[in-house]
């Protein structure tokens, strides 16, 4: 995958229903929009209507949240299918899933978890990846997620694990700031160490927004503005590496969409001071 000849898209916005009518009286600050997937597949008309208005205005980004690349029993072929179908209507530059399992045995879990970082998930990943690309041609980024508990049996960190994946696979990198910040705070390790295990020309787009605090644990809430400490990692991969696109994921506790504006301005004025 030549990830360095995919278009430079700007800053962009996780597309939430709410923001609709905002996001067309700000078109100027908006450069393209990331929409979940799986508000579009087997979507009645209206959704459909929906979508077709988006990509009329705005270059769109599948992000896909239960593929379920982790599963060691394989992917759902009909999901596949579909998402598929979602992602040829859409001819994007890339699209995105996540590092992790939402099925197993059959039953979907209902949210991102984590894997064991050993060889035979990176084994499985792979596999699963590779069938993936039997029914979408589109290149393929995966994003790292927050978790609640570590699984024991590491034979890397975690860093080393995105890495293995990302190389193995030969998928870019979805470097999500903020859940990198998460875990960074609530398992104690250095933010900087991780990023120098990354294969930085992979990184093709920044995931980033605000979370809460409960009972001690940061948590991965897309509820808040962006902190500080996330703006300064934005900075530090932006000074490492000239990334292709850039996006805020507000889900939440919903501000004025002139904070929104006001966030995804600072992100393109980090973007272009280096």
């Amino acid at each position: 995958m030549m990830l360095s000849q995919l278009p430079t898209l700007g800053v962009g916005l996780g597309f939430r229903e709410p923001f609709k009518s905002d996001l067309f009286l700000n078109r100027q600050q908006v450069d393209f929009l990331e929409i979940v997937a799986e508000h579009y597949l087997d979507a009645p008309v209206q959704k459909q209507q929906e979508l077709e208005i988006l990509a009329a205005h705005f270059p769109i980004i599948p992000h896909a949240i239960n593929l379920s690349l982790g599963s060691a029993e394989g992917l759902d072929t009909d999901y596949l299918r579909k998402l598929a179908t979602l992602i040829k209507q859409l001819n994007p530059p890339w699209w995105s899933e996540h590092i992790c399992f939402t099925k197993a045995g059959g039953v979907d879990i209902g949210h991102l978890s984590p894997l064991p970082y050993t060889k035979e998930a990176v084994d499985i990943l792979c596999r699963n990846i590779a069938e993936v690309r039997r029914f979408v041609d589109v290149p393929l980024i995966l994003e790292n997620i927050t978790y609640m508990v570590k699984l024991p049996g590491a034979e890397m960190t975690e860093a080393q694990f995105l890495a293995e994946v990302v190389e193995r696979g030969d998928c870019g990198l979805l470097l999500d700031v903020t859940n990198l910040h998460t875990n960074a705070v609530n398992y104690g390790y250095d933010v900087h160490d991780f990023l120098n295990d990354l294969p930085w020309e992979r990184v093709v787009q920044l995931h980033f927004v605000g979370g809460h605090w409960h009972d001690g644990v940061l948590i991965d809430s897309h509820s808040q503005s962006t902190p500080t400490e996330v703006w300064q990692i934005m900075e530090e991969v932006v000074g490492r590496i000239p990334v292709k696109g850039i996006v805020l994921e507000r889900d939440e506790n919903l501000p004025p969409f002139t904070e929104i504006a006001q966030e995804l301005q600072t992100a393109r004025e980090i973007g272009r001071s280096h």
